[in-house]
């Protein structure tokens, strides 16, 4: 089991979405927590909200996944708050929409991979060497649905996605002697405002909410499920609505029927 109490808890995209009902919880459970995203004001916001939950130090960082350059001194700053990072939360993300050929440049790829994959491993790598001296760590991916089946209009997203399970898979592996966790876990549609900043193939935001998105789980209730599944070690976690979960089977059992039925789907 892993213990939340007191535990220092880094936490990125925490000014909204995912990564604000995470923070809530984890305070819920008195974790010490820094708080990480590029909106200073909307950590600030999140920041005294998790104050009134708990007695345990909020702190936040600000940070932007994209600016590769800046992270090794972001996570200094990270690990000389408390002194070290106990879980490292790798939620922060951009996601895409958009039809494969009408996307003729690499520039939202690019973006897309910059935020979704390289700075959340860069940021592993970074806390990495504390963690295996102190034989203690644990790092949570927040990962999709889409990780594991790619569906339309999401090319670069769901390849971002996949990559994530890739490398943390075999970090897993390196790292387990070292008393070091990975858990991915994997949503299906939440309840959060990630389609209004999803990237069109021009690079400009969608600025719409998509009905699925509006009609998902609550993020509240997505994490408590993700600090059950913490708490729990874990490896991987499938939190999503019925649909979601059945693709997840279809993809294992039955590939061509979900073939099939992904090209049916009606996306947004």
């Amino acid at each position: 089991m892993t213990k939340i109490n007191e535990k220092v808890v880094w936490i990125t995209g925490a000014s909204s979405g995912i990564g604000e009902a995470l923070a809530y919880e984890m305070a819920r459970n008195n974790a010490k927590l820094i708080l990480s995203a590029r909106r200073e004001e909307e950590l600030k916001r999140v920041q005294e909200g998790c104050k009134s939950l708990t007695d345990m130090p909020v702190d936040i960082l600000t940070l932007d996944l994209a600016d590769a350059e800046s992270l090794p001194a972001k996570a200094k700053q990270a690990e000389e708050i408390y002194g070290h990072i106990d879980i490292l939360v790798n939620n922060g993300g951009i996601s895409q929409r958009g039809f494969v050929w009408e996307n003729d440049t690499e520039e939202v790829d690019r973006r897309v991979f910059e935020v979704n994959f390289f700075g959340a491993i860069q940021l592993s790598k970074l806390v990495l060497s504390g963690q295996m001296q102190r034989k203690e760590g644990h790092h949570v991916i927040i990962s999709s649905t889409t990780g594991k089946v790619g569906t339309p209009l999401r090319t670069a997203y769901a390849a971002s996605k996949h990559a994530l399970h890739g490398f943390y898979d075999s970090m897993r592996a390196e790292v387990h002697d070292f008393n070091i966790k990975v858990t991915i876990i994997c949503p299906g549609f939440i309840n959060t405002p990630i389609t209004l900043s999803a990237l069109r193939p021009d690079g400009s935001k969608m600025n719409t909410m998509g009905d699925a998105q509006q009609k998902g789980i609550p993020a509240e209730r997505l994490a408590k499920k993700v600090v059950s599944a913490i708490k729990s070690n874990k490896r991987e976690r499938h939190i999503a609505g019925a649909k979601e979960k059945m693709a997840y089977y279809l993809s294992r059992y039955w590939p061509g029927l979900l073939a099939y039925v992904v090209r049916k789907i009606k996306s947004t």
